[in-house]
């Protein structure tokens, strides 16, 4: 199991920037994917961006690709989300989560059944 733990989240302005971060403990090295994830008030959690631990490659939702930009220290166990040009539709809770059950080379982990841990979440809240 791993344990993860998001830092970064508040308030900022529309147009913006946050950099968010998720530390990884415990069983990290099982890790082949880890993501982003974000749920806004009565609406469902919704994917935002992924990376292969293993060969960082990035894989975004439409609504944040050439804002966002993930990546990872594999030494420091971290995970991180550059949030740019940031919308008041970005406001949500944003959790990380950890995915140690490898598909293929080429897989997309976009799901939230793909990951097996999550983290307990961060609010991001911009304003207009």
């Amino acid at each position: 199991q791993v344990q993860l733990e998001e830092s970064g989240g508040g308030l900022v302005q529309a147009g913006g920037s946050l950099r968010l971060s998720c530390v990884a403990s415990g069983h990290t090295f099982s890790t082949i994917a880890m993501g982003w994830f974000r749920q806004a008030p009565g609406k469902e959690r919704e994917f935002v961006a992924t990376i292969n631990w293993i060969l960082d490659k990035t894989y975004y939702s439409d609504s944040v690709k050439g804002r966002y930009t993930i990546s990872r220290d594999t030494a420091k166990n971290t995970l991180y989300l550059q949030m740019d040009r940031m919308k008041p539709e970005d406001t949500a809770a944003y959790y990380c989560a950890s995915s140690a059950s490898y598909r293929h080379a080429a897989y997309v982990y976009a799901d939230e059944d793909d990951y097996d841990d999550w983290g307990p979440g961060t609010q991001v809240t911009v304003s207009s």
